[in-house]
């Protein structure tokens, strides 16, 4: 985790927002079920991760305004903790997280009835539902009246405030973000070198993902997709079970994470080392593309300026190669490229793979930041299926 002093800034911050006699509760995320009594692997929410650095589960931030910093985290339990791992316990809080006050979770009911008696104003992420039912649950013990304009004016969404601090990134957070972008980009070397026909797709998936841990990523940002010949033109292949055929090309989505920050890196290449010319040629207009949208990602200019530069490079490679019918404006004012490019060119990355933050702002695309981190990946897919010259 970084200093405590960062998050504890973070807080400050956050609560500075905030009117007088207001609250805020932001819920950690609760351990999943995969089958029976196993669980999916625990991944921390984003903003609760961002507030405080604490990766155990089931824990419950209270701030606000004039107040102490409140953590409620499970209680040690030693004959649980052999089985599950070691538990920071309540009596830790202050000093291992720079939070004013640590109590057990079971407290957590009473501790809110006593807050919000002198409270009118209460903020959460209206998108966690652990967060809303913790809320939902305090403000019926309160008696407030059911009507729902009345619950309304008691509420409201602490993502309008917490999506933009987390939007702009600071040096640190950058700095651990690039650490995740050269662990990830090693994964898809280390694929690139492995890589062989009749490999599957899942077996080639494990050389990036092994890539990763080797160089000390615990996890990875989302589900590795890895798809050969006609499975790359699904955008969120995971099946992974066909093998990799000689003349195809295979299509390598993955990034790792470090500290909870997230890596995304998308490749293709030929599965045995060596384009077909019109492969070469289909990846040169690609690349062409990536390079002329970068050259727009600049702070001050309009966020929507860079997809609309790899758009018409694209649409313009396409009538070159006789996939598509110009003249190029026309085909940009039909969307011609369409069928074979159905996605936006980039998208905010962070503590989650499509990280928060608006695209746009009463109604206008904002303008690009220092500190926003925006992946740039255009494509082309081309099936076997579709309209394309052979």
């Amino acid at each position: 985790m970084f200093s405590l002093h960062v998050y504890q800034e973070r807080r400050q911050r956050l609560k500075a927002l905030m009117p007088e006699k207001s609250l805020a509760i932001v819920a950690a995320a609760a351990e999943v079920i995969r089958n029976r009594d196993a669980e999916y692997p625990f991944r921390q929410s984003s903003d609760f991760w961002y507030l405080t650095g604490f990766t155990e589960p089931d824990a419950v931030l209270v701030i606000g305004p004039g107040q102490p910093d409140r953590l409620f985290v499970r209680p040690k339990h030693p004959e649980q903790e052999v089985w599950t791992g070691r538990r920071m316990g309540p009596d830790h809080v202050k000093h291992r997280l720079g939070i004013d006050q640590g109590y057990p979770l079971e407290a957590l009911d009473t501790e809110l009835k006593t807050l919000l008696a002198e409270i009118a104003w209460v903020e959460y992420p209206f998108g966690c539902q652990k967060s809303t039912a913790i809320v939902d649950q305090a403000i019926k013990a309160k008696g407030l009246r059911s009507r729902r304009s009345d619950l309304l004016s008691h509420r409201a969404d602490l993502s309008r405030h917490l999506s933009q601090a987390r939007l702009i990134k600071s040096r640190q957070e950058i700095d651990i973000m690039k650490e995740a972008g050269r662990i990830s980009a090693q994964g898809h070397i280390a694929a690139m070198q492995a890589c062989e026909p009749g490999m599957t797709e899942d077996q080639l998936a494990s050389v990036v993902e092994h890539q990763f841990r080797m160089d000390g990523s615990p996890s990875i940002a989302y589900q590795t997709i890895v798809g050969g010949g006609d499975n790359a033109c699904i955008l969120h292949y995971i099946d992974r079970t066909d093998r990799l055929r000689s003349g195809d090309l295979v299509l390598i989505d993955a990034g790792c994470e470090v500290l909870g920050y997230a890596g995304d890196i998308t490749r293709t290449f030929p599965v045995n080392g060596s384009f077909t010319n019109a492969q070469a040629e289909l990846y040169d207009l690609v690349l062409s593309a990536q390079s002329e949208a970068i050259a727009q990602m600049v702070v001050g200019k309009s966020i929507k300026l860079f997809h609309e530069t790899a758009v018409r490079r694209l649409t313009e490679g396409l009538i070159e190669l006789n996939i598509i019918e110009g003249p190029l404006e026309l085909a940009l004012e039909d969307k011609r490229y369409l069928p074979y490019y159905m996605h936006g060119t980039g998208h905010f990355l962070g503590l989650d793979v499509h990280d928060v933050g608006a695209y746009e702002h009463e109604g206008q695309p904002v303008e690009l930041a220092e500190g926003m981190v925006i992946t740039c990946e255009p494509g082309l897919y081309i099936s076997q299926s579709s309209d394309a010259p052979a």
